[in-house]
């Protein structure tokens, strides 16, 4: 009986002859055109400008563009780049309880520039890069974060390595070696969210799974059980050790990007405030109170969101980002929960502060059996001083996949994204290239023609 790591590895160099659904190009779609606008908008943020300072330029036709402008690097260090670009704001998408296209589409992207491979060929990639994904996913239930490991870059650096394997067209062998080499690369810490470092994870799962790809198409090696060895990838990470039999898979027999879709953010928060934040909108829309008439807040949500919402106190936008308190205060105070509201100065507003110390955040044992880190619901409570008392409860947060946005409102945040970027015809002509990916021949053009029409 074949091991999961030679599963797999079958499965990324298409031995199976399987047929990629259109509605899974469907998903990569989605997942590509909004990782790009992303990534554009995060491109200026400190974090981004002291990566791309150590990358050197590339010094040969084998390379890609950083953040679609017109410099160049390796396509690894072009990955590491743009992907950490893509996080940067934590504005990306969310799957599986992690970031899967913030790390995926930076590493194809780049990967494919240097191949000059073809739209068609980019979207099967990131199917393939997502179902791999999940297939590690779903065998230790979405449970990483409370071990301390960060998914987006541990799960991340093995899905991107599968990615690029069939982007290159690695046969099974290349592909298994591929991936090992990925697995020794996994890594990424919970602690350091809120900091510079948790988008860094993301980048740097991106250049792993370009590198591993690259390494194993040299004839490097590594271990052909990796994933499911003792001492092996599911091990290693898993919370229990009880990791699901790894002689059994479904890959390739049902696509779990149809499963689980993608949830497209339409606040640039950690995606633990977003149900309670649609809440709290809700009830101020509703009930047109301020901020001066509450005397306090209440949230609901499950335990590990509430753990990752660490900065209770935050002082800077980036702090900001994993704080309930400020996401239910700027959501009363400005009526939403936007850039303009990330910044330092309205974190440190008085009456942002002050509104924070009257949130409080319980939270239930219950799970989301589609997203474990999630309750299945979450409620927002707003107490007045004059004893008036309103609650909304949320089952999905506004751009989830049970709950997805129309493509007028991803092309507004995509426009709103690519504003210090492009021209409003330059962004309206790189949206409707993305979104008619599938019918790209060269990936060189693609990126030229974004080139042509970045402002900067």
């Amino acid at each position: 009986m074949s091991g999961l790591t030679e599963i797999i590895a079958k499965f990324v160099a298409g031995s199976n002859d399987q047929v990629i659904p259109s509605d899974a190009l469907d998903v990569a779609k989605l997942g590509i055109t909004d990782t790009v606008a992303c990534m554009l908008a995060g491109q200026n943020e400190p974090v981004v400008k002291m990566v791309r300072s150590i990358v050197s330029p590339a010094i040969s036709n084998d390379r890609a563009r950083l953040l679609f402008g017109n410099d160049y690097a390796s396509s690894w260090d072009a990955a590491l780049v743009n992907g950490t670009a893509a996080h940067a704001l934590d504005y990306d998408d969310v799957a599986m309880a992690a970031h899967p296209s913030a790390v995926l589409v930076p590493a194809i992207l780049a990967e494919g520039e240097a191949l000059n491979a073809s739209g068609q060929s980019v979207l099967e990639a990131y199917v393939i890069g997502y179902e791999v994904w999940s297939e590690l996913w779903a065998r230790e239930n979405g449970r990483l974060h409370q071990k301390g490991w960060h998914p987006t870059s541990a799960y991340g650096a093995l899905g991107a390595a599968a990615a690029c394997a069939r982007l290159r067209g690695l046969d099974s062998i290349q592909s298994m070696h591929a991936i090992a080499i990925a697995a020794s690369q996994a890594g990424g810490l919970v602690a350091n969210f809120g900091t510079m470092t948790k988008p860094f994870h993301a980048g740097r799962a991106a250049q792993s799974g370009v590198l591993s790809a690259r390494l194993a198409s040299c004839g490097m090696t590594g271990s052909p059980d990796i994933v499911e060895h003792p001492q092996g990838f599911l091990s290693a990470v898993s919370e229990t050790g009880d990791y699901a039999d790894a002689a059994t898979s479904r890959l390739g027999n049902e696509y779990q990007c149809l499963v689980h879709g993608l949830n497209i953010k339409k606040y640039p928060m950690c995606y633990s405030t977003h149900r309670t934040i649609d809440g709290m909108l809700a009830l101020k829309q509703r009930y047109s109170f301020e901020a001066e008439s509450v005397a306090k807040v209440e949230t609901v949500m499950g335990v590990t969101q509430s753990q990752i919402l660490r900065n209770h106190e935050p002082k800077t936008a980036l702090e900001a980002k994993f704080s309930e308190e400020f996401a239910m205060a700027s959501a009363v105070i400005a009526g939403k929960v936007g850039f303009a509201e990330l910044t330092d100065e309205f974190v440190l507003r008085a009456d942002v502060q002050a509104l924070m110390t009257k949130v409080t955040n319980d939270t239930t044992d219950a799970r989301d059996p589609d997203d474990p880190v999630m309750a299945p619901d979450e409620s927002v409570t707003v107490t007045l001083h004059s004893g008036e008392q309103f609650k909304k409860v949320v089952q999905y947060a506004r751009g989830h996949a049970k709950l997805p946005l129309e493509t007028s409102d991803l092309w507004q945040k995509f426009k709103d994204c690519t504003e210090s970027t492009h021209s409003l015809e330059g962004a309206t002509h790189f949206f409707n290239a993305l979104q008619g990916l599938d019918g790209v021949e060269s990936l060189h053009g693609l990126s030229e023609m974004s080139a042509e029409r970045n402002s900067l």
